[in-house]
């Protein structure tokens, strides 16, 4: 005696229609060839459930079932009981529509299945080219980028005003085609109507029968203070128009900050190089700069400052992003600078320093003398062992 189509899915007789596809899409992935390869018991279980949902899933066959039983779908059966048979016998032919059952959800993209779906549009991206000084300050920028929209003329029908679509004589209005190859039904893409179930036999003559046309978005848009380089800014619903009446895509404005003459950026810090005397990093002083925010900031250098050294100066760096009055910090380095083109009195007053200058006035110069001297002495050590 055959098992009990309900039965065979795990549903109760009352079972609603989504609750018998839920219960179909677990058994057949549990029980698919794919996954049970060699096993005839698995396979003959597939083939069972199949005939099940191919059943219980269509409303006037589920009503013959609930009536008379499985002698309403045997070969000797009139009406609804041979239309049931070849449905059953017909294994190949109904694969297709198991395999969008089971993984349709994962592997629909928005593209329209029969081509009446609706298909959210493209995203795009726009360059948004801003100097550090803006990066700080923020700026509010103009943004004027082609994106495709919907036709006007056509409202996005294809066709022109007043005329209609055919149906594809190639797919007859399904937008795919089926191949059988043995065990399989595959399924591709109408290529005569890419999908779409219908052709345009007297196309829109603004957008030449695509739906679409290039328009220029024309809009503002506010950068925040503290962006950094690279940063992608979202701006939904500002990309190409959607298929079908979808949804429009967005737009990404990517940002790119100029390099900077002065200051180089690492994240929320600033650093600059600053250049100052031989005799302003012997004798010390006061030293000043300007900071982005325009203020005039002066630090102390103190007397025999070496070229390298770094001074920190707290909140003087780029803005924290969406997060108010914090900031980074700028740090200076030093770099002594050697004097060049000196004039002659320059020159004797340089010379005059250096004969009375002492060990002491250059320790580094001291202390590397004196490491060269000690690898000489272990070269020459060497030498005679």
């Amino acid at each position: 005696m055959a098992q009990d189509y309900y039965s065979l899915l795990g549903v109760s007789a009352n079972a609603s229609g989504s609750e018998i596809k839920s219960a179909f899409r677990k058994m057949a992935k549990k029980y698919h060839p794919d996954t049970n390869r060699d096993n005839a018991e698995a396979e003959k279980k597939f083939k069972e459930i199949n005939q099940a949902y191919e059943v219980l899933q269509d409303d006037n066959k589920r009503a013959a079932y609930d009536r008379v039983g499985h002698e309403a779908f045997v070969n000797n059966m009139s009406g609804a009981g041979r239309a049931g048979a070849a449905n059953h016998g017909n294994f190949n032919g109904s694969m297709s529509d198991i395999f969008e059952s089971i993984f349709g959800d994962f592997m629909d993209t928005g593209q329209a299945r029969g081509g009446n779906r609706r298909a959210r549009g493209r995203d795009i991206s726009y360059k948004v080219d801003i100097s550090l000084e803006e990066a700080y300050k923020g700026k509010t920028v103009q943004i004027k980028t082609p994106v495709s929209a919907v036709c006007d003329t056509c409202g996005g029908e294809r066709s022109k005003p007043g005329t209609s679509p055919s149906m594809c004589g190639t797919c007859r209005g399904a937008g795919k085609i089926r191949t059988s190859q043995g065990f399989f039904t595959m399924e591709r893409t109408c290529n005569q109507c890419q999908g779409q179930g219908k052709v345009i036999t007297d196309p829109c003559t603004n957008c030449k029968g695509s739906g679409f046309v290039k328009k220029n978005n024309d809009f503002s848009v506010d950068i925040p203070a503290g962006v950094d380089n690279g940063t992608n800014i979202r701006l939904t619903g500002k990309g190409d128009a959607g298929f079908n009446g979808g949804p429009p895509g967005d737009l990404y404005l990517i940002v790119e900050i100029r390099i900077h003459d002065v200051f180089q950026r690492d994240g929320n810090n600033l650093y600059a190089a600053v250049p100052i005397s031989i005799v302003k990093a012997a004798l010390g002083g006061a030293y000043k700069i300007t900071a982005l925010d325009g203020k005039e900031i002066e630090f102390k250098v103190t007397a025999g400052t070496q070229s390298g050294r770094q001074f920190r100066i707290k909140d003087k760096g780029m803005p924290y992003l969406q997060r108010n009055n914090r900031f980074g910090d700028l740090y200076v380095q030093i770099n002594v600078e050697t004097p060049v083109k000196l004039t002659d009195n320059q020159k004797k007053l340089l010379e005059d320093f250096e004969n009375d200058s002492k060990e002491e006035t250059y320790p580094e110069t001291k202390g590397f003398m004196a490491r060269m001297k000690n690898l000489v002495n272990r070269l020459n050590a060497c030498l005679f062992m």
